[in-house]
């Protein structure tokens, strides 16, 4: 294992800049902001700690990227902010999130939630639910798991022309695994960072996705696109585990991350750092790096205490039971489901710890 190492002197540059106006900026901060985000340079901070490389697949080595420190990011005009009348995230749901309609709904509202604390201050919407077939997007076999996949480009399309005028941006959900172009073999999500829409898929999220094998759900194997999409009815999707809803999470907010400008991190270990495998996307932490965090602060405008301590209501809150059938039980049985948040414990009481120094 190797670590991504920088200077103390590099990152503190990286954070607050050394364009007099930036500097200025962030003096002007709160003091209990200024000495959490100060945890970026501070040599053996136990709150934010270095990038870890595992092997020569990893994202740092297989995609060389050039890194975005905050004066970069602010001074780039390209990028999209939150303007008045535009300050709403929308979330398309493409297909079933769980095995019935209530699960599907109450995952959404899930992601809803978590979305609101994330970007705290911004407005989260949820559009009405549709099938694959309303995107009219090509799809195919995946040659390695023999799992359907659908065409992440045509969807970014299908949404940029349904994208309401008051959105920020528009994302589109999906149970379904994706992929960009015939040469590749899946994505995570996509995003335009231009026309403020994205797709991610939480498929390879659950546990089984390997062996759900469909490779005889069709008459005839294709490896090109076809019409019909009725071999979406019935199609498998994974069980909505605390692993899974936080997964989902990560994919979410860190493509959302994106079309704010965020660039993939190549300072600290953070939410935002790119990843070519699911080990990967694990080992990223669920929040951004003092680094990223004063950049989405900037753009959205809110106060990290606030934003922290909406996180933990979001952890702590508790869901309404929602009907729920499992493949064991028949469509009569029902049990109810509270939102899991098991797999969020530790990252609780991290946000803890960060809202403790922000107090201090």
């Amino acid at each position: 294992m190797q670590t991504v190492g920088h200077s103390e002197h590099t990152l503190k540059t990286a954070l607050i800049s050394k364009n007099p106006e930036l500097v200025k900026q962030y003096e002007q901060l709160d003091p209990g902001e200024q000495r959490l985000l100060n945890e970026a340079f501070r040599p053996r901070s136990d709150l934010f700690g270095p990038i870890t490389l595992h092997s020569p697949s990893d994202w740092i080595i297989s995609h060389p990227e050039a890194p975005q420190d905050f004066e970069q990011f602010f001074s780039n005009l390209h990028r999209k902010s939150p303007s008045p009348g535009k300050q709403t995230i929308y979330i398309q749901c493409i297909g079933l999130l769980g095995n019935t309609r209530s699960i599907s709904e109450e995952y959404l509202k899930w992601l809803k939630g978590y979305c609101e604390a994330f970007f705290y201050g911004l407005t989260v919407k949820l559009l009405e639910p549709i099938p694959v077939s309303a995107t009219r997007c090509s799809f195919r076999i995946n040659d390695s798991t023999l799992n359907l996949q659908i065409h992440a480009g045509q969807i970014l399309t299908f949404l940029k022309k349904k994208k309401p005028e008051d959105a920020f941006c528009v994302v589109g959900v999906t149970m379904i695994d994706l992929y960009p172009r015939d040469s590749w073999n899946f994505v995570f999500g996509q995003a335009s960072l231009t026309e403020g829409v994205g797709i991610f898929s939480f498929a390879r999220y659950g546990t089984d996705f390997y062996s759900s094998h469909y490779k005889g759900k069709l008459k005839k194997l294709e490896r090109k696109s076809s019409s019909d999409y009725s071999v979406f009815d019935d199609y498998y999707l994974p069980e909505a585990t605390s692993v899974l809803l936080l997964r989902s999470c990560k994919t979410l907010t860190h493509e959302i991350g994106h079309i704010f400008g965020l660039r993939h991190c190549q300072w600290l270990a953070c939410l935002m750092q790119g990843s070519n495998h699911l080990e990967e996307a694990d080992r990223r932490p669920l929040d951004l790096c003092p680094i990223c965090l004063r950049k989405l602060q900037s753009a959205v405008g809110f106060r990290l205490r606030d934003r922290y301590k909406a996180l933990v209501r979001w952890i702590d809150a508790e869901s309404t039971d929602t009907p729920r059938v499992t493949p064991k039980h028949s469509r009569e049985e029902l049990v109810t489901l509270p939102k899991p948040v098991e797999a969020f414990k530790e990252w609780k009481e991290w946000v803890t710890r960060c809202l403790a120094v922000l107090q201090k």
